[in-house]
């Protein structure tokens, strides 16, 4: 790694810190490191101090002090918190998308669960550039849960994601069971997961309510719709 002037020595032992937890984690290779944005050059947005003070309550993020940077890799991310670093592997995470509270009022949010079981909230104003981060987290669950639940849908198991379960034959939710060639399409509508099947839409669950893991259910939804229309 080439010095960079700018790095400060709590800087280098971060990353140092980063780098000795996402090896032992196996998470590959680093692909793109991400820190809280800057109100003026050398300060951190000051809006995010007055922030965690309010959230001291909230026991869904581990740490309510400085979150000082987000790294991605090949198999998952770190999260410096408070000076402490937490590690999520994409294939055993369960991510989730929700509304929290900052210094703007309500945001965007992606939770996560940390390989010591702890759930961990990024909110879309904690880091810069949250439409590039956000969704490449997302894809990245997919990508790494998608082929291990198509295994197990395989072996004739059922999938759930909370209120939604899914078998190879067939899609349900409270009481409601249908088969894919019933189904044709599952869109996020309004804030719920919704099902069109027979010219009409049916409301199956909030995503607000944080149902678990909804990037690898709708790429599931999406495979198997296809498999079954290409077995018509």
């Amino acid at each position: 790694m080439s010095w960079d002037p700018a790095l400060t020595r709590a800087d280098a032992l971060l990353l140092a810190r980063v780098s000795e937890a996402a090896g032992r984690a196996r998470l590959a290779r680093r692909q793109a490191t991400y820190r809280p944005p800057l109100a003026e050059p050398g300060r951190r947005w000051a809006g995010l101090a007055g922030a965690r003070r309010l959230l001291r309550g909230d026991r869904e993020r581990a740490g309510a002090g400085p979150i000082d940077r987000l790294d991605l890799y090949e198999r998952g991310l770190t999260v410096a918190v408070d000076g402490r670093i937490h590690v999520v592997r994409y294939d055993t995470t369960v991510v989730r998308r929700r509304r929290a509270l900052s210094t703007q009022g309500l945001t965007r949010a992606h939770v996560l669960v940390d390989l010591d079981g702890e759930r961990i909230v990024l909110r879309c104003g904690d880091f810069g550039e949250p439409e590039v981060w956000g969704p490449q987290i997302h894809r990245s669950v997919a990508d790494a849960q998608v082929p291990m639940a198509l295994a197990a849908l395989t072996r004739g198991e059922r999938v759930d994601f909370g209120p939604v379960w899914l078998t190879r034959a067939e899609l349900g939710s409270r009481g409601t069971t249908l088969r894919w060639a019933q189904v044709q399409r599952i869109e996020i509508l309004k804030g719920s997961v919704a099902v069109r099947t027979a010219g009409r839409w049916q409301v199956w669950g909030s995503v607000a309510s944080g149902i678990p893991n909804l990037c690898v259910l709708r790429t599931l939804a999406e495979y198997l719709t296809a498999a079954e229309r290409d077995e018509d």
